[in-house]
């Protein structure tokens, strides 16, 4: 496999950063401090740099909803805090849709009855038998 063609950067930190680096790097969680210093580059530009199709929102929540989220997150039920809001957001919207399309459809059902009224509008409620034309007879 050909590798990816690279610059070399030289950057000075501060001996904490370093120290945390190589604190990351102790354990495990990546292979040495260039590593950890990359992915918290390509972390930095994937926020920083959105898709063209993308747009940034920045929402303020109270502290609880935080919490909550950062439980979610921690479960493992979501990648991130982002990803969390993402779904919700994406929930809701199926859910506002569903319900709007039934909306819908019951309107179009009331439509579609004769005298375009629905039961209770404009009068007494329709049964089968009045509708017909038959009025009952008394036993």
């Amino acid at each position: 496999m050909k590798m990816a063609e690279t610059e070399r950067v030289t950057v000075r930190l501060p001996r904490d950063v370093m120290e945390k680096l190589q604190s990351l790097v102790d354990q495990g969680k990546y292979a040495n401090k260039s590593d950890a210093i990359r992915a918290a580059i390509e972390q930095f530009l994937a926020t920083e740099i959105k898709p063209p199709h993308v747009e940034r929102l920045t929402v303020e929540l109270p502290r609880r909803n935080m919490e909550k989220l950062e439980e979610l997150v921690r479960a493992g039920d979501y990648v991130s805090i982002d990803d969390a809001i993402r779904e919700a957001i994406r929930e809701y919207t199926r859910m506002k849709i569903r319900s709007m399309i039934e909306e819908y459809e019951q309107l179009k059902l009331v439509k579609g009855q004769p005298g375009g009224e629905g039961p209770g509008e404009g009068g007494e409620e329709k049964t089968g038998e009045a509708e017909a034309g038959k009025e009952s007879e008394p036993t």
